[in-house]
């Protein structure tokens, strides 16, 4: 009945409605894949027996806890989410912004001609909103979810500080790209989404070079491997594969949480690997406890009572065993890591990334011309080209967005078993199994996985999958 009085109306009510209810089809879809696993979250209470040797019942149990307010929180937040989403289609928030807009730079003696500026003004109006109504969502999870399971390392000042930085950051890189994009399509002729994907395309490789030496230092601290053992293993091992190592870096990743991290950046023959603090075991900070003694975690597997050093600083945080790998396990997560480089992963990635952009500029330009997507959301008197981009990559390609993100995440799953394997020819195989269990527990991560959760979310295959993997190649 709906369906046929859907496909009486209007082409434009026909648009508007088929993108709302494709984007409540999704929600709904995501919201069932996160019932099942929080189903295995409930009531997967017990180490299962192939976890006997690997995961203390504690542990398992804090992750499990974890995981189920993570999971909780993102059901509340993906509602509140769509139905802002929602409401803000229905109620015509995005011409009310545009045209908000419009009278701001009227004020400033600006008239309609002048689109782009018009635009930049609703960029920043969108971003600020969007800033100040996930703002109660991200101090909940900071200072609620992360807080209470020993992650969170942030003062409340820390985190506004950063917020704020972070915004003005956005606005410095958004705002000049995207009135430089937009010029570029107006004054581009036929062939302008040719010239737009390349610019796009200049602009992400200049931001992934720049990225880790101009940009992320204004957030973290960022300090050279001090020479000594783990420094000569890594660079050994990177001359073993031609990995062109300029530079290897910790960044104070502590000081914000105590999850950990690894990777490489730049281009040709000028590499530099960056190196969490809360990734290396002789490092990391977490590890110095009120009375001075290092806690916990043997190097090969956790310890089978579950015993813990609790109060672990003045305001009784709950904190982990002993954070972070020793050198050798590091070294196996570098293998991995440059095992994607060697494997040529990151240009793999690169390639399928530009060749989507360039096929999303294409059609963008055979759909811009289509007043009926303008009219459908409430642009009635004029197409802002802004907004054209909005309406055809947000929710016109929601679609495709989709499958292509679920076909990127099975690709992604086969790099990182590639990776693992590769890891294993560089003799890694026991340190990065090690590696992996410690990386686990420091994280909270939940080793039972609803499979057809895992399969349509996990970048990375589910623990026990990569640990069976690499006891086969231990095995071999």
């Amino acid at each position: 009945m709906v369906l046929q009085h859907l496909l009486e109306q209007s082409l434009e009510t026909k648009i508007f409605y088929s993108v709302l209810l494709f984007s409540w089809t999704v929600y709904l879809w995501e919201a069932y894949l996160a019932y099942r696993q929080r189903k295995i979250y409930r009531t997967t209470t017990h180490v299962p027996s192939e976890l006997g040797k690997i995961m203390d019942p504690e542990t398992f149990e804090k992750s499990r806890q974890y995981q189920l307010d993570k999971s909780t929180f993102s059901f509340w937040s993906g509602l509140y989410s769509e139905t802002e989403g929602t409401l803000i289609l229905l109620w015509g928030g995005i011409p009310f912004l545009w045209n908000v807009s419009g009278h701001l730079i009227g004020r400033a003696g600006f008239g309609q001609e002048y689109e782009i500026s018009q635009s930049l003004v609703f960029l920043v109006l969108a971003t600020l909103f969007s800033a100040v109504t996930g703002l109660p969502w991200s101090l909940y999870n900071t200072f609620v979810i992360e807080e209470k399971h020993g992650f969170n390392q942030q003062t409340l000042g820390f985190f506004f500080k950063d917020a704020i930085k972070k915004f003005l950051v956005t606005q410095c890189i958004l705002l000049p790209v995207t009135s430089l994009l937009l010029y570029i399509i107006k004054i581009g002729g036929d062939y302008f989404f040719i010239y737009a994907w390349l610019f796009t395309l200049v602009v992400s490789l200049v931001l992934v070079t720049i990225y880790a030496d101009y940009i992320a230092p204004l957030f973290d601290k960022f300090t050279p491997l001090p020479d000594g053992e783990l420094k000569n293993n890594i660079e050994e091992m990177a001359r073993s594969i031609d990995f062109p190592l300029t530079k290897i870096y910790v960044v104070e990743g502590s000081k914000r949480s105590s999850h950990s991290n690894a990777y490489f950046y730049g281009f040709f023959k000028n590499k530099r690997i960056v190196l969490f603090d809360t990734l290396l075991e002789d490092v990391s900070p977490l590890n110095s406890s009120s009375t001075g003694e290092g806690t916990g975690l043997e190097a090969e597997r956790p310890p089978a009572d579950g015993s813990e050093n609790e109060d672990m600083d003045n305001s009784h945080k709950v904190k982990n065993k002993k954070q972070g790998c020793n050198n050798e396990e590091v070294l196996a997560v570098l293998g991995h890591e440059l095992g994607h480089w060697k494997l040529g992963h990151t240009v793999k990635n690169i390639v399928i990334s530009q060749v989507n952009s360039f096929l999303c500029f294409f059609l963008f330009a055979i759909l811009i011309g289509q007043k009926e997507l303008f009219s459908a959301f409430g642009f009635h008197d004029s197409q802002p080209t802004l907004i054209g981009l909005l309406i055809i990559f947000q929710f016109i390609f929601s679609p495709y967005n989709e499958v292509l993100s679920f076909c990127l995440t099975v690709l992604s799953r086969r790099f990182e078993f590639q990776a693992d394997a590769f890891a294993k020819q560089l003799g890694k195989a026991e340190d990065l199994y090690c590696a992996l269990i410690k990386l686990n527990k420091d994280n909270l991560g939940f080793p039972v996985a609803d499979w057809l959760f895992s399969m349509w979310h996990y970048s990375h295959p589910p623990l026990l999958e990569r640990l069976r993997a690499l006891k086969v190649i231990k095995q071999d």
